[in-house]
């Protein structure tokens, strides 16, 4: 059975549909306080696959908690977690003294609840896999960059395929991944951060007078280092610029910001709902959940 809830129901029916198993919904209920009341299905079947993404998180990692306790008193035997976007994880070490290590504590919290998590795309730039810091349980971090690529090829003719930008070092991997089988060549920009809104982007030496391009990044929340990057791009004279990225986190007038920016079309997969929605992963995880099986 695969167990979501209603403001993830498009993703939660395609995937069933992969799955081609039962889909049950979580009933639930806030109190005037504030506290979450949930209601799932009174009997459970040995194998359950929660669906729950992990975007605004601190409401849905308590609806996790709830859920996965009651799905075991229910009847559930082993729990597959399938969290398309994975929270907390760029808190990966204590850069201060005292500073909580996020990626560990709520990994690890998944791991108490669920024998195995899989996700896409998430934030593993010191660590090989979710295993190091999810003892007890197995986890899956897939990547759905290639399938933006596809998407990003699908767009052009063959003979005049735009260039992939990633804004930062740490997305030459998705640049890579949306390439590989799609023929997209790329570049990587240098990234300077000194806040949560204060960056800038620096373009390699390389000419790209008049080409068509694509920024392709893993996330996106308030949208200023792609912002960054496309004035960058502008400067360069470039013909169009296009946005690929795998979570669209996308927060207050980033999208707005983005179009202000010269950015023609935002593309995104439904691995978080947004309008920005083209391409699903709802059979990338129907694959990772039958390989568990």
């Amino acid at each position: 059975m695969l167990l979501a809830f209603a403001d993830e129901s498009p993703l939660a029916h395609a995937l069933a549909r992969e799955m081609d198993c039962e889909l049950a919904f979580v009933e639930t209920h806030r109190f005037p306080d504030g506290e979450i009341k949930l209601r799932l299905p009174p009997t459970l079947p040995p194998r359950v696959v929660v669906l729950r993404g992990l975007q605004q998180p601190n409401d849905r990692l308590v609806q996790l908690l709830l859920a996965g306790r009651t799905a075991r008193e229910l009847g559930a035997r082993h729990l597959t977690l399938a969290s398309p976007y994975l929270a907390y994880m760029r808190q990966d070490m204590a850069f201060q003294p005292g500073e909580a290590v996020s990626q560990r504590i709520v990994v690890g919290f998944l791991g108490s609840l669920f024998d195995r998590v899989i996700t896409i795309d998430p934030h593993l730039h010191r660590i090989a896999s979710l295993d190091e810091v999810m003892p007890g349980a197995q986890g899956a971090a897939l990547t759905a960059a290639p399938l933006l690529g596809a998407w990003i090829a699908s767009q052009w003719p063959a003979d005049s395929l735009p260039l992939l930008v990633g804004p930062d070092e740490e997305a030459d991997q998705w640049v890579r991944a949306a390439g590989e089988r799609t023929g997209l060549k790329g570049l990587v920009c240098r990234k300077t951060r000194r806040g949560d809104r204060d960056v800038t982007v620096e373009l390699p030496a390389q000419d790209i007078t008049g080409r068509d391009v694509v920024i392709i990044d893993d996330v996106a929340s308030t949208g200023n280092t792609i912002v960054q990057a496309a004035a960058a791009l502008r400067e360069r004279g470039v013909a169009s610029i296009d946005v690929a990225v795998v979570h669209a986190l996308f927060g207050g007038d980033a999208i707005e910001r983005l179009m202000q920016a010269g950015v023609r079309h935002v593309w995104s997969t439904d691995a978080v709902p947004h309008s920005s929605n083209v391409v699903t992963v709802a059979p990338l995880l129907a694959r990772a959940i039958a390989d568990c099986d």
